[in-house]
């Protein structure tokens, strides 16, 4: 692929009560650039491709390696994470960067996430301790269960699930596969089932896992490649078990 220069079509807002608009931006090529090095150029010199001087794009990210899940955008209609999307590995022409449609905006690219974060909650996605005491080695995990929690747990709440989940939307409380997969990690966990019948109770009820149409985007999207379908019908399974025979459990 040879480029004299790249194209940055921007989605851009203000502010959460302002209108959007489109920017366009032309930068130098370099082999080897990602969208977020692309984005830092801009950053050095915001002038648009028509020369006009303009604010630095707004944007979020940290680890720059794939694990925090924090720059995940559209990139050319596909949500997905903007460290890891080489420009030299799509197409030539103008490239397209919208910020996520199923969260707030807060500014250009930026989007509010905290409906995700509260859901997680919601769902007590952690492993609760009371303190630190010499307490002895704790239950043994055998290999097959490890191996299943390490892939579940690669999880980095980027939210591109919930961005092509038909289900997840401002007209539902439907928590995503994101939330019902760290359900799953968490029921996995010795001192984590302490807790499971908490969970299971929480999303049986509203915007819990009766809410998914089984569409499969997210684990196609997944950019973990986590199993989100494979967790998504365990728990099926745990839910109905507890609704069949909840009333005999203590």
């Amino acid at each position: 692929m040879t480029r004299e220069n790249i194209v940055l079509r921007i989605k851009r807002q203000d502010a959460p009560d302002k209108p959007a608009r489109w920017e366009e931006f032309s930068l130098p090529y370099r082999p080897n650039m990602n969208i977020i090095s692309c984005l830092m150029e801009v950053q050095k010199q915001p002038v648009t491709a028509s020369g006009e001087a303009t604010t630095p794009v707004v944007w979020e990210c940290c680890c720059l390696e794939h694990v925090c899940g924090s720059c995940s955008m559209v990139i050319n209609g596909k949500a997905r994470q903007s460290c890891s999307t080489l420009v030299d590995k799509l197409e030539e022409g103008p490239i397209t960067l919208e910020p996520m449609t199923k969260f707030p905006v807060i500014r250009d690219l930026q989007v509010d996430r905290s409906r995700l974060f509260n859901d997680l909650k919601k769902v007590k996605a952690w492993i609760p301790l009371d303190g630190t005491y010499a307490m002895g080695p704790g239950p043994r995990l055998d290999q097959k269960t490890t191996e299943i929690r390490y892939k579940l747990s690669t999880c980095m709440s980027c939210a591109v699930c919930m961005e092509v989940c038909p289900q997840y939307n401002e007209r539902s409380a439907f928590v995503g596969p994101s939330v019902l997969n760290q359900v799953r990690l968490m029921n996995l966990h010795p001192t984590g089932k302490l807790n499971q019948d908490e969970r299971l109770e929480t999303i049986m009820g509203d915007g819990g896992i009766t809410d998914c149409g089984n569409a499969q985007n997210c684990v196609k999207a997944c950019p973990k490649n986590i199993p989100l379908t494979e967790s998504i019908a365990d728990l099926g399974r745990q839910t109905t078990i507890r609704g069949l025979f909840g009333w005999l459990m203590p």
